[in-house]
């Protein structure tokens, strides 16, 4: 993602790139094909609405030209308030737009070292190769941290048992886009003891994994307490059954393919054996005779200490022709990986150019995202999601929070006219 629209904002201005992709000659657990930007998680980029943390980003993001932007809306399917995409379809639309672009020479083979002599963005994703991995421990001379990740099934809509689900999005927002699976207490009850109970899958050690909470197993938020998931993936307010009532839990299921074929289960990232998946997860009302085309699965995600090694540039400290971007940096999401690729594209032509790398304000989403990860506790860094919380207050604060929402917005636009004002003046010297 980050990799793919650093590429792209260099081409577009006149920089001669070698986009280095290792799959397929070296694939990893988890991706299933060659093609550039495969979504191998969710298949939701999040929420459009403006006053929202991920809604500026995506602002942000377009009036810098994102290119996996422009592509998510050729390949959006229904996802209430949220811009979600058929994963095939986004990848291939990025892959070709990359590979037709002048200027991009795309080197399928694995990168096990950096050049000496020239301007460097490593946006290896979450799945840095191992040999990679070794190598980037030797230049940054820390040891990489790790936590790990998990990915949520999917499923057929026509396995559905639609006498027990119904659609809705959570308060009538955007559309009844979501198949909802209503469960009571008992029903609710029988499903939680029996997923706390799941074997796990072998090669993890339970007591000392590390997980980012926001893409923390089920199962894992689920050992917290019986209403753990009844206050989180689970949460049943604002969807109210046909007739008003309010089921005691709720799963959500949402849409992953243009065609509405294939639904994945909303907040159900899981890491056990796919046997018990199928077993425990028909226990949820509607899914009795579900057909899985996806099991969830764990993986590892590798990310480096950026308050220590970074500059608010996303350039090294130490070695300033290389900047970092993407998920390896500490930002956690697709939109928050793919929005410091532009940055780290539009640095590394202020680079090329014998110009002054440029900070962007954190009075923007992306400003924050990135102040954040470059001015955290080292000791105690974890990735961070596009929020409001990372935002400097306001002056003076204000109350009310949909109001407030709408000052960080309003506050975010201004900064970011005065940074593509400063950044269109750098691309015209």
């Amino acid at each position: 993602m980050a990799g793919c629209e650093a590429a792209y904002f260099l081409a577009r201005h006149g920089a001669p790139v070698k986009l280095w992709e290792m799959r397929p000659t070296n694939n990893t657990p988890v991706h299933q094909t060659d093609r550039l930007a495969e979504l191998v998680c969710s298949n939701s980029l999040k929420s459009e609405i403006e006053t929202t943390a991920q809604g500026l980003l995506k602002i942000e993001m377009r009036r810098l030209g994102s290119l996996l932007l422009e592509c998510a809306e050729m390949a959006r399917v229904p996802a209430g308030s949220a811009l979600a995409v058929d994963r095939d379809r986004f990848a291939a639309l990025v892959t070709e737009r990359i590979e037709k672009q002048s200027g991009i020479e795309i080197i399928r083979q694995e990168a096990v070292r950096l050049p000496d002599d020239e301007i460097c963005i490593v946006a290896t994703g979450p799945l840095t190769s191992d040999d990679f991995a070794a190598y980037l421990r030797t230049v940054t001379g820390e040891e990489s941290l790790y936590f790990f990740d998990a990915i949520a099934p999917s499923l057929t809509l026509e396995s559905l048992n639609m006498d027990k689900v119904y659609k809705a999005s959570r308060y009538g927002k955007g559309g009844d886009d979501y198949y909802n699976c209503p469960m009571d207490k008992e029903e609710y009850q029988r499903f939680y003891e029996e997923l706390i109970a799941a074997d796990i899958k072998e090669g993890h050690d339970v007591d000392r994994t590390h997980y980012f909470d926001s893409c923390m197993p089920v199962e894992v938020i689920a050992r917290r307490g019986v209403d753990t998931l009844r206050y989180g993936p689970m949460r049943p307010v604002g969807l109210n059954r046909p007739d008003g009532t309010r089921p005691y839990a709720v799963l959500q299921l949402r849409q992953e393919d243009q065609e509405g074929r294939i639904f994945g289960l909303v907040g159900f990232q899981t890491r056990i054996k796919w046997g018990e998946q199928d077993r425990i997860f028909r226990l949820i009302p509607g899914l009795e005779e579900a057909a899985f085309v996806r099991y969830g699965s764990m993986h590892r995600n590798t990310y480096i200490n950026s308050p220590f090694l970074l500059e608010p540039t996303l350039q090294m400290k130490s070695r300033p022709r290389i900047l970092f971007a993407g998920q390896i940096t500490g930002v956690e999401g697709y939109m928050e990986s793919a929005a410091t690729g532009i940055l780290a594209g539009i640095n590394a032509w202020c680079l090329l150019k014998g110009r002054m790398p440029l900070i962007i304000s954190d009075y923007t989403m992306l400003g924050s995202l990135v102040a954040f990860i470059t001015s955290a506790r080292p000791s105690l860094f974890q990735p961070v999601n596009a929020n409001f919380g990372i935002l400097p207050p306001l002056e003076p604060m204000i109350k009310n929070k949909g109001e407030r929402y709408f000052a960080y917005v309003e506050r975010a636009r201004y900064a970011l006219d005065k940074f593509s004002e400063l950044l269109l003046k750098e691309l015209k010297y």
